[in-house]
């Protein structure tokens, strides 16, 4: 029997976006005020969510899993560093399979996990498990509901 796919989201579902910001000179921040995310290598600063590492881990073993997150076209750091994140935080188990896309919606598979419905999660054809909503609030709930 063929295994279901589960797509997972970086930035703010396996990645806490935030946690890079205190590591940023404030003359920085200041200069990219609404556009943190141009920062050049922010990404490759920021830390797992809680329990991110672990439910991939799980996930994993009994889903065909990949990373589909979006990386600013304005930032080509980002793009180096969110494969430099995976490599560091997931290793083997998530080796070439990170997908870079500004079209989610393009990839076919049974569940998206996203905290967001743009670049295309909201179109995307499989079921759309939103993280960080009260349905999904934390990898609690989203593990649950894969029965991993």
């Amino acid at each position: 029997m063929k295994k279901q796919t589960v797509f997972i989201d970086m930035d703010n579902v396996l990645v806490d976006f935030k946690s890079a910001l205190p590591q940023i000179p404030t003359e920085i921040l200041e200069n990219y005020e609404d556009n943190y995310d141009e920062i050049p290598n922010v990404f490759g600063k920021m830390l797992p969510m809680p329990d991110a590492i672990e439910s991939y881990h799980k996930i994993a073993q009994q889903y065909d899993t990949y990373i589909l997150s979006t990386a600013p076209w304005e930032n080509p750091t980002a793009w180096h560093d969110k494969v430099v994140w995976v490599q560091q935080y997931l290793g083997d188990v998530a080796y070439k399979r990170l997908i870079l896309s500004h079209y989610k919606n393009l990839c076919i598979g049974d569940y998206l996990i996203d905290d967001r419905t743009k670049n295309g999660a909201d179109k995307f054809t499989g079921k759309l498990l939103q993280f960080g909503t009260a349905e999904f609030p934390t990898w609690t709930e989203v593990c649950d509901y894969l029965g991993v």
